[in-house]
C-alpha cells in the first residue's frame, strides 16, 4: 500500500499548462491540413487544365497527321477523345495518351465560350485543317478556376 501512495506523489499527471500547450499544437496542425487541402484542389485544377491543354495541341496534331477529325468530349466527371472512323465516332483506345480520364474531384463546373452547343457534354472538334475556332475552356470547382485559351492556331495556355 505504501508503494502506492509513493506513485501518487512522484506522479501527478498532467498539469493545464501542458494540456494547453498539447491543444494549440493541435489547433496549428488542423489549419495546416485544412489550408493543405485548399491548396491541393486549386492546385490540381491548375495541373489537371495543364494536362488537358496539351493533350489538346496533342489532339490537334493527331488530326491533321491522320487526316481524320478527332473530337474531345468532357462532362463534369471525365473527358475523353473520339476519332471519325468511316461513318461513325470510336474512342482512341490505341495509346494510353488518349484514355478516358475521370476527374478527381467531381463534378466540376464547364464553361466554354463561344459555346459550340448548349449541351453538356462539351464537345470540341479538330479537323484536317491546321486553323480551328478560338476558344476558352474554364474548368471550376468550390470557387476555384483555371481556363485553357486556344487561339486557334494551335496554341493552348492556362490561367
Amino acid at each position: 500500500m505504501n508503494s502506492g501512495l509513493r506513485c501518487k506523489q512522484h506522479c501527478p499527471g498532467f498539469t493545464l499548462l501542458e494540456l494547453l500547450i498539447v491543444l494549440v499544437i493541435s489547433g496549428i496542425l488542423l489549419g495546416a491540413v485544412t489550408l493543405n487541402f485548399t491548396l491541393g484542389e486549386r492546385e490540381w485544377l491548375r495541373q489537371e487544365a495543364r494536362r488537358i491543354a496539351l493533350l489538346l495541341q496533342m489532339a490537334r496534331d493527331e488530326a491533321i497527321v491522320r487526316d481524320r477529325p478527332i473530337s474531345f468530349v468532357l462532362d463534369e466527371y471525365r473527358y475523353r477523345f473520339l476519332i471519325r472512323q468511316k461513318t461513325k465516332w470510336e474512342l482512341l483506345k490505341d495509346d494510353p495518351v488518349w484514355r478516358e480520364r475521370e476527374f478527381a474531384y467531381p463534378p466540376l463546373s464547364l464553361t466554354l465560350v463561344p459555346a459550340m452547343a448548349i449541351q453538356v457534354p462539351i464537345t470540341i472538334l479538330f479537323g484536317r485543317e491546321p486553323v480551328n475556332t478560338p476558344f476558352v475552356l474554364t474548368l471550376s470547382l468550390h470557387g476555384q478556376s483555371a481556363s485553357v485559351i486556344a487561339d486557334g492556331l494551335g496554341n493552348f495556355q492556362v490561367k
